[in-house]
């Protein structure tokens, strides 16, 4: 389905239920067109700082760590530039 800009903004509601059906919106202006498609819902963030994971193209493509993983990882990078040699080893 190809709408114009003023159409979809009187039918944003319908045009959604559209694309959820499977229907791919384009939106034409007079410099662009738009797409409107359906795609899952991104999983809810946790909070401020919360390293949730939020879907999109990547999903199931790379492996998520969990909040623990991420606090080891951090402390294991923090030891490494508190405690660490100032240049590596084989540094010239």
């Amino acid at each position: 389905m190809k709408v114009n800009v003023q159409y979809a903004e009187a039918h944003l509601a319908d045009l959604i239920s559209a694309a959820s059906r499977g229907e791919i919106v384009e939106i034409d202006a007079a410099d662009a067109c738009a797409q409107i498609y359906a795609s899952p819902k991104p999983a809810t963030v946790k909070g401020p700082g919360s390293r949730a994971h939020l879907g999109g193209a990547w999903e199931g493509l790379v492996p998520v760590m969990s909040d623990e993983e991420w606090k080891a990882l951090d402390k294991e990078i923090e030891a490494e530039m508190v405690d660490g040699p100032l240049f590596p080893p084989g540094y010239e």
